[in-house]
């Protein structure tokens, strides 16, 4: 039975290798790739996804996962072996179900429209992005009738990024959790808006990077395991345990844009940076779910980045940093600029409160077109009329509506989005856990320490990796599945106090 196990994890890691060579082409296509590169990585990846799709189906390793199913059924659930099995077998039905063509054909495509994407957003070029919607569309579909018998096309593109996640059930967790931020947001509105201008001053890149590197570095970000680098659409991505890189987008006009980023990405590292090292290079070395994955950033973000005890130790050093700009802006003045609830255009620079309704937005975009009750040609109309209805906002062009996402010009359509808010509700129960445990996190985050937060998320969260499904991990990290309330208490006890206002469950 070692033996086995040897050859499994042989052929475990020659995948993850191939993956990961693959994982360093698209970084560089993001970051620092001249344009003239783009028709080759396309090949390229196309290339490397061919490669790890025939290994990955190979009828030599479901052979082999047969042989070793016995034996990981008698070993308890939680066992490496067990759970390294268990997840392999997972994965390799999932695998032997997609075409190599159509896995390479997803791979090339993808590259391609990417990069089409990055000239066509800044050009406020819709119609150009039109034919490759149309080709990513017909991809989606073709994946989902690889898995036959779900209720909705979405279902199994969303299964991939959230195991165990159904369109059905996000919908319904969609619609409570807008019951329970409705009369937030409308609380809110009625009130003066907060005035944010003082985040609006010019701010030099190069002291913005530094700036944001050494809070990650004190949250635990290891940069001898990772580095920083400038993307059109931040993002983390990990090539090993000991290379987890992070990118962010800087704003010399807007503090909040490349900080937050920062913030953000260093959670998403934080998780892989933490997971156990014995795990390296087979399946359960990687985050277990988009949900899970961002209630890490999202908890890192804003839980500790938007709180009043962080800037009561941080907003010295930013001053000191930005003398200029914010040497006369009182702490107080600051810290409700950075947490104004205002409804806008973009995702990524929306306030937590409003924060969900532009993934809910997407999400029920997503589910429209793969059902193909709304006609790609029809999107921008459909998402400038969902954001005057749920946002109170008019969009002005297709670069910062339609366009401003890379997921569904860097991906598939369909399992994109939901992970998001999912992690926004995860992160306020994992934290409120976290806090039971330790009542000095608080205390310790007013003096820039965070070990004893970060330590209890290695051990609960990060060091397992993919050892349980989402649901699982949840249930054992915070005693309970995945519920709504701490995350609405959370966002009603925050801005209650920013607005002065009483916001009742």
């Amino acid at each position: 039975m070692e033996a086995r196990l040897h050859e499994l994890r042989a052929r475990l890691q020659e995948i993850d290798d191939i993956n990961s060579a693959a994982a360093v082409l698209g970084w560089d296509q993001s970051t620092y790739m001249p344009p003239g590169g783009a028709p080759a990585r396309a090949r390229q990846l196309a290339t490397l996804s061919r490669l790890a799709h025939a290994r990955s189906t190979d009828p030599a390793l479901g052979r082999l996962l047969a042989e070793l199913m016995p034996y990981s059924e008698q070993l308890p659930y939680d066992h490496p072996d067990a759970a390294l099995i268990r997840v392999a077998q997972r994965n390799y039905e999932r695998m032997i179900r997609i075409p190599v063509d159509l896995a390479s054909d997803i791979a090339a495509h993808t590259a391609a429209s990417y990069h089409a994407w990055t000239q066509a957003r800044p050009a406020n070029d819709f119609a150009t992005m039109l034919p490759y919607l149309e080709r990513t569309l017909e991809l989606s579909r073709r994946v989902a009738d690889c898995f036959p018998g779900y209720e909705h096309p979405a279902d199994p593109l969303i299964d991939f990024s959230d195991y165990g996640m159904r369109a059905a059930v996000i919908r319904d967790l969609f619609a409570r959790l807008r019951a329970g931020l409705t009369p937030i947001i409308r609380a809110i509105a009625a009130q003066p808006p907060i005035d944010d201008s003082c985040l609006r001053k010019y701010y030099p890149r190069n002291d913005q990077l530094a700036f944001g590197e050494q809070i990650i570095c004190q949250f635990g970000y290891d940069f001898e395991r990772g580095r920083q680098d400038l993307t059109h659409h931040p993002f983390a991505t990990k090539f090993s345990i000991g290379d987890v890189r992070i990118t962010t987008r800087i704003n010399e006009h807007d503090l909040g844009d490349g900080l937050f980023s920062t913030l953000h990405e260093s959670g998403h590292a934080m998780y892989e940076q933490g997971i156990d090292p014995a795990f390296e290079g087979t399946p359960l070395c990687i985050g277990v779910s988009a949900g899970v994955h961002e209630s890490q950033s999202r908890l890192w973000e804003n839980l500790i980045g938007r709180s009043r005890p962080f800037w009561e130790h941080f907003y010295p050093e930013l001053q000191q940093t930005f003398p200029q700009q914010l040497g006369n802006v009182p702490l107080d003045e600051f810290y409700r600029a950075i947490n104004r609830v205002q409804p806008s255009l973009i995702r990524t620079d929306s306030d937590e409160v409003t924060y969900n309704l532009h993934v809910m937005i997407r999400f029920d975009l997503e589910l429209a077109l793969l059902e193909g009750s709304l006609k790609l040609r029809d999107l921008p109309e459909a998402w400038n009329a969902r954001y005057a209805e749920d946002l109170g906002v008019t969009v002005p062009d297709y670069r910062d509506g339609v366009l401003q996402d890379m997921h569904w010009f860097g991906g598939l359509i369909g399992g994109a989005f939901q992970g998001y808010t999912i992690g926004n509700i995860l992160s306020a129960q994992i934290l409120a856990t976290a806090r039971a445990a330790h009542p000095e996190i608080d205390d310790e985050i007013g003096r820039g320490e965070f070990a004893t937060l970060h330590g209890w998320l290695r051990e609960h969260i990060y060091r397992h990796g993919s050892v349980y499904t989402p649901n699982e991990l949840i249930e054992r990290a915070t005693g309970k599945p995945m519920e709504i309330e701490p995350y609405l208490t959370y966002l009603r006890q925050k801005y209650a106090a920013i607005y002065g206002i009483a916001l009742e469950g």
